[in-house]
């Protein structure tokens, strides 16, 4: 059995957990973010090493602006919207996004299942989050409206740097390498915003929790993700990948005694059986096998 799948969710587990380990800094979202994506990404270079030279293209420098990009739009929209309505729309919208680039660029048309499963899938997400409540006295609808847009760039331009690297790895591109190259590209680019954001503080506790941000959530997920995407299409990926805000709300509960609302259980059962749906391998069509009538012998054909 292929393990893609596992390694995807493993690493969607590890993204999971960073929303819990980033409550150990009392920093700058976006200097967090920042230090995050310098560690990970240096990390992530420096295990590809003289390999990262094979693999060097346009498209794969282009992925590298748009991990960058992501994280700012990310921020933004979130600024702008909150926490709930602008994770939901950006984690919602990846996987659609990277279903439609994966079939123009690809020339691989989603699965009815997968569809119906995303679809599912995101429905979940959505009662996830939404369920631990909006407050009230939110932003202006002006802000809601722009901010919806960032996270609609955010899911878009997450799609395209999940796209660039599946099809560097589809051409015989060593995943280390192409992870390497975009996340080390992305390293240079976000250094200058952490340092006119000042950092995230160095005491210990800041220290540890900007390493494990770097190298569990950064590095070693799209290690798994790279290694991932060797035998999962993309698109699939990009669904499992919603296993995240799963990790995130349980890791709430266990660990910051967070309550859940019951349309955020529900959403979370239903979440659970859409992964599984996408994660299990669909049932290839048997061929038949013509038996020489000397043999006759019934169920030879099978495996």
């Amino acid at each position: 059995m292929r393990n893609g799948p596992f390694a995807v969710v493993a690493a969607a587990v590890l993204w999971g957990t960073a929303g819990t380990a980033g409550l150990l800094v009392s920093a700058d979202s976006v200097a967090l973010a920042a230090a995050r994506l310098v560690v990970g990404g240096a990390a992530l270079a420096l295990m590809a090493g003289s390999g990262m030279r094979r693999v060097l293209s346009p498209g794969l420098l282009l992925g590298a602006v748009a991990v960058a990009a992501y994280q700012l739009c990310f921020f933004a929209a979130v600024a702008r919207t909150g926490v709930a309505i602008g994770t939901v729309v950006a984690i919602g919208s990846g996987p659609v996004f990277t279903g439609l680039l994966s079939w123009l660029l690809h020339r691989r048309r989603p699965s009815r299942r997968w569809a119906t499963a995303t679809a599912a899938a995101i429905c979940g997400c959505a009662a996830l989050i939404v369920g631990g409540g909006v407050s009230a006295g939110g932003p202006a609808s002006g802000q809601v409206v722009s901010g919806v847009l960032f996270a609609l760039l955010g899911g878009l331009l997450y799609a395209f740097y999940a796209v660039m690297a599946a099809r560097a790895i589809g051409d015989g591109g060593e995943s280390n390498a192409v992870m390497g190259v975009m996340f080390g590209g992305a390293a240079l680019i976000m250094l200058p915003v952490l340092v006119v954001h000042g950092g995230v503080g160095w005491e210990p506790r800041g220290l540890l929790a900007v390493l494990y941000l770097g190298l569990g959530t950064t590095a070693l997920s799209y290690f798994l993700y790279g290694r991932g995407l060797r035998s999962t299409p993309v698109a699939t990926a990009a669904t499992l990948a919603l296993a995240e805000p799963a990790v995130a709300a349980l890791l709430g509960v266990v660990v910051l005694g967070e309550r859940l609302a019951p349309v955020s259980v529900a959403g979370l059962v239903l979440l659970a059986f859409s992964l599984a749906a996408v994660a299990i391998p669909e049932r290839a069509a048997r061929p038949e096998v013509r038996v020489p009538a000397e043999v006759g012998a019934p169920g030879v054909g099978e495996r």
